[in-house]
């Protein structure tokens, strides 16, 4: 499900693809390996459980394995467990055939049952391996492979990204793509095909986004692609305009923490060019006064740390436009027969643009009648491109798997939206909509304030980093806060942790809290700051140690209380939680730094979640 390359060209293969796997480890993977095809060797396979270096190693950097034809893939297991035999390239049963494959085939033990039936053997527990004996079971029917390739795609069910090399092509790769993630790019020595730009980044900008049911032909020279009819298709080209120097760490351990740096900048670049004479200027947003008029409900669909986005924005838009906002995890939302019709917004919430359950749910969503607003960072995604309309945030490459700056710029961007939205309806008076525009156009410098307390925080963590359980508790938007604030913690140090409403404690869950529970309370939504310190109180009397986040107004009036504080700068309760992330996110990090974790590929995450 995690990373694709493949290179057809007149330069070795291996130390490409290598490279290019490299430079998706941060998506996550459990296992690798490459297959590259030689004149005189003829197909060479590569595999090896564990990271990449292992990999690396076995075929001293790619040089063992001659031939400039070549597939390459990171595996994280969703079929059989991560070992060497279930790791990809899959070959055919003849050692013809090879290829790699991102998704998930869902009627593979119907045509597993069936090959078997035929003589067919299997080495692996895969679904992928069934798509690589298939086809050899068609090749050997038509005798052509582009036929061949066809044919298995009218048989399989389910998502794929698919590359092919074959013996018998010695200057050809088949591509095909549903579902998951899949782009070709044209470069001066070769062509390529790749699950994520950041592969081939370093040969290429001129990339080519794939479409469902496409099937594309790379050679040396060409890249042809085909509709599920066979029929040519023609191909906008698109320029990728990042600096390749976004993907690299720049000096720093982590990306993560690279990450997290680079946010006043990423909220810069998304807020700047979309406030001109102090109104919120939508170019991208086709929407008339009187189409919003007509929304009376509002969706917003997303997974992890976008969800949390999205329980933010309910109590800021609910605020703002006097609309009902329903938020809803895109991988329950098609299954709940959701009240959606021509009279709702659809707001979907992606990183990467290509999130299987919400790209399900936007679907879902639209053949209900639904209006549907993209929210993404990575241009030409299948959601972008799915959209009634797209905004995108502008974050640039994230490659962490931990979200920080994408989740700050998403969280800006919604609020951008719903000031737009709430000045189109009429429902913010005018003194309190320029008093947040101005706020959020000062939002980078208070970020950057917050940044130069880097070692408060990992003092912090040093302190508390033996806690084997954390509770995060806050009302309002300080409890949506809390939600990411565990979610980070979770993610990469492995502590077990859990976010409250503060009201909810006495129903029950004040029970967990015993002598030297840590407790992270979160007290920066000034309407409530009373209510959080009695809930600072309470837990307090039941022998938890309380770590305080705050404003720097209530700073003094916490700490008489809190066992630890940490304080922000003041800004207008909307945005409050774009500063209040900052030290959650540095206090996840510090403490996974301090327990010796894998922050930037912790266990069992990917960064791309293409599958169900």
């Amino acid at each position: 499900m995690c990373g694709i390359i493949g290179f057809a060209g007149r330069d070795q293969a291996a130390p490409i693809l290598l490279d290019g796997l490299e430079r998706m480890e941060y998506r996550g993977y459990d296992s690798a390996g490459i297959a590259v095809r030689s004149e005189t060797r003829g197909l060479q396979v590569r595999k090896a459980k564990g990271r990449l270096k292992v990999l690396a190693e076995l075929t001293h950097g790619g040089k063992d394995l001659e031939g400039t034809l070549g597939i390459g893939h990171t595996r994280w297991a969703t079929h059989g467990e991560p070992n060497d035999i279930n790791a990809h390239p899959h070959v055919s049963e003849n050692g013809q055939i090879a290829l790699v494959h991102n998704g998930i085939i869902e009627n593979y033990l119907e045509i597993k049952e069936h090959l078997l039936r035929q003589g067919v053997t299997f080495v692996s527990d895969t679904d992928s391996e069934v798509v690589a004996q298939l086809l050899e079971f068609h090749y050997h029917e038509c005798g052509n492979m582009l036929e061949a390739v066809g044919r298995v795609l009218r048989r399989i069910e389910g998502s794929y990204a698919l590359g092919i090399i074959c013996s018998d092509y010695p200057n050809a790769l088949i591509a095909a793509r549903k579902d998951s993630p899949l782009i070709l790019g044209f470069g001066e020595n070769g062509n390529y095909i790749a699950s994520d730009v950041t592969a081939i980044i370093k040969h290429t900008r001129d990339v080519v986004y794939m479409d469902d049911g496409e099937i594309a032909v790379v050679t040396p020279q060409a890249i042809d692609v085909f509709d599920d009819e066979m029929s040519p298709v023609e191909k906008k080209h698109s320029q990728v305009d990042w600096d390749i120097s976004a993907a690299e760490k720049g000096g720093h351990a982590h990306f993560m923490f690279k990450e997290i740096l680079e946010q006043p900048e990423a909220i810069r670049k998304t807020v700047s060019p979309r406030i001109r004479d102090g109104r919120v200027v939508l170019d991208d947003l086709c929407l008339t006064e009187a189409e919003a008029r007509r929304f009376s409900r509002i969706f917003v669909i997303a997974c992890g740390s976008s969800y949390h986005v999205g329980i933010v924005s309910k109590y800021n838009w609910e605020r703002l436009l006097r609309r009902p906002v329903e938020v809803c995890l895109a991988s329950e939302f098609r299954y709940s027969d959701p009240l959606v019709d021509e009279n709702t917004l659809v707001i979907v919430i992606s990183q990467s643009g290509e999130t299987l359950d919400t790209m399900a749910a936007m679907r879902e969503a639209k053949r209900r009648g639904g209006r549907t607003l993209a929210i993404v960072n990575v241009v030409g995604s299948s959601i972008a491109r799915e959209a009634d309309d797209v905004l995108y945030t502008w974050a640039g490459p994230e490659i962490a798997v931990a979200t920080t700056k994408a989740y700050s710029t998403q969280l800006v961007l919604m609020d951008l939206i719903g000031l737009y939205l709430a000045d189109l309806l009429g429902t913010v008076e005018p003194a309190e909509y320029h008093a947040i525009l101005e706020e959020m156009e000062a939002l980078p410098e208070k970020m950057a304030e917050v940044l130069t307390h880097v070692e408060d925080l990992q003092y912090l963590a040093s302190r508390y980093f033996n806690h084997n359980s954390i509770f995060f508790i806050g009302r309002n938007l300080d409890y949506a806060l809390g939600l990411e604030g565990s979610l980070k913690l979770k993610e990469i140090s492995y502590i077990h942790s859990e976010a409250y409403a503060s009201g909810e404690l006495k129903h029950g869950t004040i029970s967990l809290i015993e002598q030297g529970t840590l407790v992270v309370a979160l007290g920066l939504y000034g309407a409530l700051f009373d209510k959080a310190m009695s809930n600072v109180v309470e837990v307090k009397a039941r022998g938890a140690e309380v770590l305080a986040v705050t404003t720097e107004r209530f700073r003094e009036r916490m700490e008489k209380t809190a066992d630890s504080t940490v304080a922000v700068p003041d800004t207008h309760p909307v945005l409050q939680p774009s500063l209040g992330v900052i030290p959650l996110q540095l206090f996840a990090y510090y403490m996974a730094l301090q327990r010796g974790c894998d922050i930037d590929k912790p266990r069992n995450l990917a960064k791309s979640v293409t599958v169900e």
